[in-house]
């Protein structure tokens, strides 16, 4: 509960970014509509996007949209209690929950209308069913194995990415359980299949992420927490915590119904089942949760060398429950003083995170402030609008209610059924041809449309027999530029 009402406090302060636009535009589809746009792009996205058309049949308001995220977090951090109390005891499970509630990513993507915060559910949920399934040792239990499946199906539904987790989980196979953990794994794996190969298809989509090499693993702790030195001091806690469980042998017990008959005790005197298999299995859980926080960017960084450029620091938030989940286990297992400490470092976590907790709140939190754009629009009757992306329609769509000046190029309500942009006129100076000033607005710095070639419709407005009047840019990259353009007389000055 803390860590979802964490997420949900930022969910009305930022505004909805390119991003959250494009799940609003896509869920506002009929179905048939939804499964035209996986054919050309966001194919990986549609079992996202077929619960958010759904959910957005009450309602599109910021709160509204975003509120799944903040519960999929909450989620998230009780079985990560859960897990936690299966591998060292309830009090890191607890501390646990408590670091991952602080993480300003938390925060972020607990207040983000994209599947990021489900896939870190699924991912948490699947660790806990493998435990769960292991316990059984070499007596069946198809139930909780059906259970383990699901919530496998479940990480590769959420996002492409999220099965990167799953390599992790391949340490704890043993011969008496082999079969059924095969078995789950794989048919849990249908859906990754299914959405990888529609992805591939649709690679082109993302042809703007660049090539990356080894050097953004330096960012990777700053990435998985939100913020830089809250994120490297987690990391060298979870390596205390890794060494914690490699040293930990579980007491031998035996194991009837899923419960334990003759269990070791945790650190805080609860019951821990000597569980997920035998006396070795501290030691490989150590490398189990190592695994899953290390494994996907090394392995989302090869995807991008092997196949095409896909390292986004995004696809890595699932990693961020087993950083937490480490510092968990670290803290509960100091000799003394566990609660004490457990609270140390959560208040001390929030004060070195406090700005970034701030800057994810703020109103330009998501990079993409079309509020602030709006209020640079100062529309005069008859004034003209040019987007120099088409699907910043929708943003502007959702959020004006004022004057706004003549969408000239528009040639269409709805949006091209194979992408998030909006039909528009090609002829950029008949359109303009009665009118005296034009808005131009675009994703990007000024130079990026001014100097350079990158947004081609400030070239064409300028074509037109535009000067640039005014040039202002929302301030954090990418961001939003808004220019303001007037009828020359031919020596116009750029200033801006």
């Amino acid at each position: 509960m803390p860590a979802g009402l964490a997420a949900f406090s930022g969910s009305g302060s930022s505004t909805l970014n390119g991003d959250e636009l494009a799940t609003i535009s896509a869920a506002g589809r009929s179905l048939a509509g939804m499964f035209e746009l996986a054919r050309h792009i966001d194919g990986h996205f549609l079992p996202y996007y077929l619960f958010m058309h759904f959910w957005a049949k009450a309602g599109t308001a910021e709160l509204w949209l975003r509120l799944p995220s903040a519960v999929a977090i909450g989620v998230a951090a009780w079985f990560l209690v859960e897990l936690g109390r299966r591998l060292h005891g309830t009090r890191a499970g607890v501390i646990a929950a408590g670091v991952f509630a602080i993480l300003p990513s938390v925060s972020y993507y607990g207040a983000f209308t994209r599947s990021y915060a489900f896939a870190a559910a699924a991912v948490v949920f699947s660790f806990w069913a493998l435990h769960r399934a292991l316990e059984s040792g070499g007596r069946p239990d198809v139930r909780r194995w059906v259970v383990y499946g699901m919530a496998v199906a479940l990480v590769c539904s959420t996002h492409l990415f999220a099965v990167l987790v799953l390599p992790a989980q391949v340490l704890l196979m043993r011969r008496a359980v082999a079969v059924r953990m095969v078995v789950a794994m794989a048919v849990g794996c249908v859906p990754a299949a299914v959405l990888g190969l529609i992805g591939y298809g649709e690679r082109h989509a993302i042809s703007w992420i660049p090539e990356r090499g080894p050097e953004v693993w330096l960012k990777f702790p700053k990435m998985a927490a939100g913020a830089g030195t809250l994120g490297v001091v987690l990391f060298v806690m979870a390596l205390v915590g890794a060494a914690v469980l490699f040293g930990r042998t579980p007491r031998a017990g035996t194991v009837q119904g899923g419960k334990s008959l003759r269990a070791g005790a945790g650190p805080d005197g609860a019951a821990v089942p000597p569980s997920a298999g035998d006396e070795r299995s501290g030691g490989v859980w150590a490398f189990v949760l190592v695994g899953w926080l290390v494994l996907p960017p090394v392995l989302l960084l090869v995807v991008s060398w092997a196949v095409t450029p896909v390292y986004v620091d995004r696809y890595l938030f699932v990693t961020a429950p087993a950083l937490a989940l480490l510092a968990g286990v670290a803290v509960a297992a100091l000799p003394r003083f566990h609660v004490v400490a457990g609270v140390v470092v959560v208040a001390l976590g929030c004060a070195l995170a406090f700005p970034d907790h701030v800057d994810v709140r703020e109103e330009n939190g998501r990079f993409e402030n079309i509020p602030w754009a709006l209020r640079v629009i100062k529309a005069e009757p008859e004034d003209a609008i040019v987007y120099g992306q088409s699907q910043l329609r929708t943003g502007f769509d959702y959020y004006a209610d004022s004057l706004m000046p003549v969408d000239v190029l528009r040639a269409g309500d709805e949006p091209e059924p194979d992408g998030f942009g909006y039909p528009e006129r090609s002829d950029v100076s008949a359109v303009l041809r009665e009118r005296e000033r034009v808005w131009v607005v675009w994703r990007g710095t000024k130079q990026s449309g001014l100097e350079e070639d990158a947004v081609p419709r400030v070239e064409e407005v300028e074509r037109a027999g535009f000067e640039l009047s005014l040039a202002k840019h929302s301030g954090d990259l990418p961001g939003l530029t808004v220019a303001l353009f007037e009828r020359g007389d031919g020596d116009g000055v750029r200033t801006g």
